[in-house]
C-alpha cells in the first residue's frame, strides 16, 4: 500500500517554515526574530597598506627641510679669532711653565728637563718667607671676608628698605672700580692715619675687597632659600641666633667653603693692591717675584709662578667643586651668584 502525497507536503511545508524563506524572496520579506534591531551597515576604515603608509604614521619618512645656505656653515672666522685669543692669552703662560724644567740657566733655548730650579727654590730663605706671608695674608683675608661677607649678605637680604637697595649698589663699586684705585686709595688712607705700611696693613686692605665678592656669591643663595624653615625653628623654641646657627649657616655651608676657597685664590695671587700697602720686609710673594724680575728674570722665577698657576688653578677647582660634594649645583653658576 503506497503513502499518500499529502503528508510529503505538509513536511515540506513545515521543513519550509522551519528553514526560512525561500531563496528568491527580498530582505523585506524575511521575517525578522522579534526583539533585535536590525544592524547597521557601514565600513571599516581602510588600513593603510606597507606600500603606502599614512603620511602621520612613524613609518612615514617625513620629508626633510631644504637647507639654507649659509645657515649650517661654520663660522671659521669666529673661530679664528678665538684660537689667536687663546693662543696670545696662555702662550706666554706655556712657556714659563716649559722654561721651568729647562736643565741650563736660558731663557731662549731649551737643553733638557731638569728639577733644579724648584730646588734652588727651596733653598731660596727670602722667597721662603715670602710665600709663608703670602699664605699668612690669604688665609686672615679669607676668614676676616667670609664673616663680614656672610653678615652684609644676611643684612641685604633680609632688609628689603630703601637703604638695603642703596647698600647693595654701594656693595658693588669695589667690582668695577679699577684695583689700582683701590690700591691708591688704601695707601693715602693709611699715610693719613699714621699707619705703617706691614703685613697687618695688607691684611686690611686685601679684607676690604674681598668682601663684595662674598658677598655676592652669597646673597642669591640666601635669597633662595625658605624662610618657613627658619621660622619653624622659632616657633619650636629657638632664638634667632639658635635660628640662624643651626638651620640657615649649615644651609649656607657649601657656598661659603667655595667662596672661601676662591677668596683663598684672588688674594694669593693679588699683586696691585699688595704692591701699594706692603712694607719693606717681609713682602708677598708676588710683590718679590716683581722686585726680582726688575733686575733681571732668574730660572728659578719660572718654578715659582708655575707653583703659583698650579696653585691657584687647584684652589679654583677645589671652590667650584665643593657645592657637587654637598650634593647641590656647583660649575660657573656659583660665580654668577645663581
Amino acid at each position: 500500500m503506497t503513502p499518500s502525497p499529502e503528508p510529503r507536503a505538509d513536511l515540506r511545508q513545515q521543513s519550509g517554515t522551519a528553514a526560512g524563506p525561500a531563496p528568491g524572496s527580498s530582505d523585506a520579506e524575511r521575517p525578522r526574530p522579534a526583539g533585535r534591531l536590525p544592524r547597521p551597515r557601514f565600513r571599516l576604515p581602510r588600513l593603510p597598506s606597507r606600500r603606502h603608509p599614512h603620511p602621520h604614521s612613524p613609518s612615514h619618512p617625513r620629508p626633510r627641510p631644504r637647507r639654507r645656505r649659509g645657515a649650517e656653515r661654520r663660522p671659521r672666522f669666529a673661530i679664528a679669532v678665538t684660537a689667536v685669543f687663546f693662543a696670545l692669552l696662555y702662550l706666554p703662560v706655556g712657556v714659563v711653565v716649559l722654561f721651568s724644567f729647562n736643565a741650563q740657566k736660558s731663557l731662549t733655548v731649551f737643553e733638557g728637563v731638569s728639577l733644579r730650579w724648584y730646588e734652588a727654590f727651596l733653598r731660596d730663605d727670602v722667597l721662603i718667607d715670602s710665600l709663608g706671608m703670602s699664605l699668612q695674608v690669604s688665609l686672615v683675608a679669607m676668614a676676616g671676608s667670609l664673616v663680614l661677607g656672610v653678615a652684609l649678605a644676611l643684612g641685604l637680604v633680609r632688609n628689603r628698605g630703601r637703604l638695603g637697595s642703596f647698600a647693595g649698589l654701594v656693595m658693588l663699586v669695589p667690582l668695577i672700580t679699577p684695583e689700582i684705585v683701590t690700591g691708591v686709595a688704601a695707601m693715602l688712607l693709611f699715610k693719613g692715619l699714621g699707619i705703617t705700611l706691614s703685613t697687618t696693613t695688607v691684611m686690611l686692605a686685601e679684607i676690604t675687597f674681598s668682601i663684595s665678592y662674598v658677598t655676592v656669591i652669597l646673597r642669591s643663595r640666601i635669597a633662595a632659600l625658605n624662610p618657613e624653615v627658619e621660622e619653624a625653628a622659632m616657633d619650636l623654641g629657638a632664638t634667632r641666633r639658635q635660628a640662624l646657627r643651626l638651620v640657615t649657616l649649615p644651609a649656607l655651608l657649601p657656598s661659603i667653603l667655595a667662596a672661601g676657597v676662591l677668596i683663598f685664590a684672588l688674594v694669593f695671587d693679588d699683586f696691585v693692591l699688595a704692591y701699594f700697602t706692603t712694607g719693606v720686609d717681609p713682602q708677598p710673594l708676588s710683590v718679590r717675584i716683581y722686585s726680582a724680575i726688575r733686575f733681571g728674570v732668574q730660572p728659578t722665577i719660572n718654578a715659582v709662578g708655575t707653583l703659583m698657576l698650579a696653585g691657584s688653578i687647584g684652589l679654583i677647582v677645589l671652590a667650584l667643586a665643593i657645592p657637587r660634594l654637598f650634593g647641590r649645583r656647583g660649575g660657573l653658576d656659583l660665580l654668577s651668584g645663581k
